[in-house]
Formats: C-alpha cells, structure tokens, sequence
C-alpha cells in the first residue's frame, strides 16, 4: 500500500512525542493513535516514519545534520518554479544534491537574494517578532513552521541573504539552531527560549 506522508520525528524520554498532533496531520487521517502507541513504546531518538492508511512504519535514523553554530552557504534551492509549501519529500529527494556534511545549505531564489528555507530546516528571523519567508516560496510544509503559526503570531516577509536580521534553523527534529552566518545579529535569547518550548511541547 502507498504511503499517504511521511515525517522526521523526536521521541523523548517517557514516550513523549513533541508536535505529535501535527507530525499525525502530516502522515495521514488515522495516523494519531498509531504516533502515541509507538512513541509509548520505543526509545528516544530521531525515526523516520510513513503511514499507509492503516500502519505506521517507523526506522531510527542517525543523528540530525544541524549542529549549533556551524557555517552556512547560499545555494539556489532546487525546488525554484515551484509555488508555495510542498509534502516533505522522503529520501532520495532533490535536497540530497544541497547537502553537504558539515554545511548547512540556506536555499535561496535564483539569484541569490532571497532565503526560501535550509536543506534539512525551516527558517525563522527576528525584526522584533518572529517572521517567516512568504506562504509562496517553495519550501516544505515545516512542522515546526506551522507551529509557529498557530502559536507565537509571526509576520511573513522576505527574509534577505544580505540582512542582519538574527536568523534560526528550526525543525521537529532538533527544535532551533542557530548557524554562524557573518553580519548577522544574535537571536534574542528570550525569543528563542520561547521557540524551543513550543518545539519540545505535545500540546501542539
């Protein structure tokens, strides 16, 4: 049976599943009560998962490639012409031929100036409050992104590859990192503080 979605996934430890409601929204109708019996049941760590309707199927996968404060490039993002949030895609994907170890690869428009997502996150900046890029950009339909929107009231705008605007990686996997981006300003800690709770919480 073809698979309805797919998602990256973080269990903790006591079978707590961050974001599980939208990680099941994601998956597929009927995914819900599959998500608790297997976060209930298995280790803490990162799986993937897919769900065919009737079964979910979850396989541990390795460590997340983010790590606080590693360098970031610019590349164009290999989903331009698309319009708009897309189902995460699982892997192979067009995202493998971005990712380089190491590196993260912050995905921009074709000509270089505007910052669509990362390679394996979501992106989130500071003016003051929290912004995310445009609902038109290709990117995908993030997790954490959408619990940003339901919960903490971003605005939208272009987020700029030459801005200053304090920028965080953000996905369900590892909640936020902050990559080393020259001229770029410090997240204000407090805001970030309230990012990861919302990312660390089941009530989502």
């Amino acid at each position: 049976m073809t698979a309805q979605g797919y998602t990256v996934l973080r269990v903790l430890a006591g079978g707590r599943l961050p974001l599980r409601r939208l990680h099941a929204e994601r998956l597929g109708p009927g995914a819900d009560e599959a998500l608790v019996h297997f976060a209930r049941t298995a280790s803490p760590g990162l799986y993937r998962a897919t769900w065919s309707g009737s079964a979910l199927t979850a396989t541990p996968r390795g460590p997340s490639r983010l790590r606080e404060g590693q360098p970031g490039r610019f590349v164009p993002s290999p989903f331009i012409g698309t319009v708009g949030r897309f189902p995460k895609p699982a892997p192979p994907s067009p995202y493998d031929a971005v990712r380089v170890e190491g590196v993260v690869s912050l995905l921009t428009s074709a000509d270089g100036h505007e910052l669509y997502e990362a390679c394996v996150a979501g992106l989130v900046a500071w003016d003051g409050g929290f912004v995310l890029s445009p609902e038109n950009v290709p990117a995908v339909a993030s997790v954490a992104e959408r619990a940003i929107v339901e919960r903490l009231a971003p605005r939208r705008a272009t987020l700029r590859a030459e801005s200053s605007w304090p920028l965080l990686l953000v996905n369900a996997a590892v909640g936020t990192c902050a990559p080393a981006l020259p001229g770029r300003l410090p997240f204000p800690a407090e805001a970030r503080a309230r990012l990861d709770a919302l990312l660390q919480s089941e009530d989502v």
